[in-house]
């Protein structure tokens, strides 16, 4: 990679994240510490105001736009695979957003490009077991409850068939056995568990916020299963 195609990257490797440190920098672009100082240097000396928190990284400063990105072709074939995957691993919600995302990605490809990436829809197929078929839509409402950390109330039904009603401060999801589940702190049981998304009949939404203020990581959460 050339340096203008790295300072390019860096660029939106800064918009894509709140905090970029110098060693993520580094590794992503496998060049020195040394040289992501002199990299930023010169995006700070290009116009673009990149700023510095002490143990956190760099940021471009809020309200500083660069023009819309552009994908190669390499870029949207990669995305379009990802789409036939969204289709089997998603529900129904995530699949929805990510076909409007291609859609918007599809409309500023060259028109030549385009005419490839038509063909290449045509030419990818994932056959999928039927007990990855998931007819529910929460992954995105929740997905969003974890981003703005509020609550959500679900009607579940646990495995003895019971309607329970639970009120969940949802800190994670995991795709564990071949199902998506939702880690969250419960605050009738007040500790943390483990819910099978397949298994929650209505998904709430609330603007209430966390009560917990210091939740676990999900990776401190230990699952049932070691895959």
């Amino acid at each position: 990679m050339n340096r203008v195609d790295r300072l390019f990257g860096i660029v939106t490797l800064l918009q894509s994240r709140k905090f970029v440190s110098a060693e993520r920098i580094s590794e992503k672009f496998e060049i020195s510490v040394r040289t992501v100082y002199r990299d930023i240097k010169a995006i700070g000396e290009a116009g673009i105001p990149v700023s510095f928190e002490p143990n956190k990284g760099y940021f471009i400063i809020p309200g500083y736009f660069t023009p819309p990105v552009s994908f190669t072709l390499e870029e949207a074939n990669a995305l379009l695979l990802s789409q036939s995957l969204i289709g089997g691993f998603g529900d129904r919600s995530i699949q929805a957003t990510f076909d409007n995302a291609i859609t918007k990605i599809r409309s500023v490809l060259k028109q030549v490009d385009k005419e490839k990436i038509a063909i290449l829809d045509e030419s990818i197929k994932l056959q999928l077991p039927e007990r990855l078929t998931f007819e529910f839509e929460y992954l995105a409402q929740i997905q969003h409850a974890i981003t703005e950390q509020t609550q959500i109330k679900i009607t579940y039904q646990s495995l003895k068939d019971e309607r329970l009603e639970r009120t969940i401060e949802p800190i994670g999801l995991v795709f564990y056995a071949f199902s998506w589940h939702l880690i969250g702190y419960c605050q009738l049981r007040k500790d943390y568990r483990d819910f099978k998304v397949e298994r929650i009949k209505a998904l709430r939404k609330t603007t209430s916020p966390f009560e917990v203020s210091d939740h676990i990581p999900l990776s401190a959460y230990k699952l049932p299963v070691n895959y």
